[in-house]
Formats: structure tokens, C-alpha cells, sequence
């Protein structure tokens, strides 16, 4: 699927996730600088990729883990930081929580920021979460 907004689009389709710009992108994350570019092709492998392009450059990204049944996990929401400030990380969590394939199934995510983005779409703090790192 393509989703088009003025000159950006956003794809879910896993042909079109640039592995080594979504590299650079993460590189600069809080919570992905270290991975290396196997990690990443392999999560990508075993995800459903939603790649935001300015034209024919790739300059936003974001995945979902599920089982497709239950539940979703949101993970790796970027946006490359000469294009922030625009609305196009709103646009690319509104066009991944509004994808059909996780209507009635529970979504969440895990993040250090941005708890603003996330809470306009519905998600809401719990204490329930904990992770093992």
C-alpha cells in the first residue's frame, strides 16, 4: 500500500525500506545506535515496514512486530531529523495504528520521549509493562 501526502509517501512494503539509510537513521536513536545492519535487515525480515520517502529518498521509518491475531508491537518510529517539525512523524504513526491489519488488536509500544505523539492516538502509560534488557 501507498499512502500520499503532498510530496512525501509512506510504503508498506518491505522492498522499499533502504537498509542503510534506516542504518543512519537509527545510528542516531537513543534506543538503536549500536545496531549493526544484520540486526536491523533481520528485523526488517520478520516485520511489517513502513517506509516515509521525501521523492525517492527514504527519510523515515518505523515497523510493527505481531502475531497478527492480538496484538502489535510498535517499534523503531524515526524520522530523519532535517524533516522533523512538520507533522511527518504524526502522519507515520497515524498511517501505522489506522492500517486495517491491526484493527481490534492491541497495540503498544515502549519509548523514552514523545509520550505526546503516542497519547493523541490513543495509547495510554501503564504500569503493568516491564522489559528485560
Amino acid at each position: 500500500m501507498q499512502y500520499t501526502n503532498e510530496n512525501y509517501f509512506i510504503y508498506d512494503d518491505v522492498e522499499r525500506v533502504d537498509l542503510p539509510k534506516v542504518k543512519e537513521l537509527l545510528s542516531i536513536s537513543y534506543w538503536a545506535s549500536e545496531r549493526t545492519i544484520d540486526v536491523i535487515e533481520k528485523s526488517v525480515e520478520n516485520s511489517e515496514c513502513f517506509s516515509l520517502y521525501d521523492d525517492e529518498i527514504q527519510i523515515g521509518f518505523a515497523r510493527v512486530v505481531s502475531d497478527f491475531s492480538t496484538f502489535g508491537y510498535i517499534a523503531d518510529v524515526i524520522v530523519d531529523p532535517d524533516y522533523r517539525g512538520q507533522g511527518l512523524g504524526k502522519w507515520l504513526v497515524e498511517t501505522v495504528v489506522n492500517d486495517p491489519r491491526w484493527k481490534g488488536k492491541f497495540l503498544m509500544l515502549a519509548t523514552d520521549d514523545a509520550h505526546g505523539l503516542y497519547q493523541k492516538h490513543g495509547f495510554k502509560q501503564s504500569p503493568k509493562f516491564m522489559g528485560f534488557y
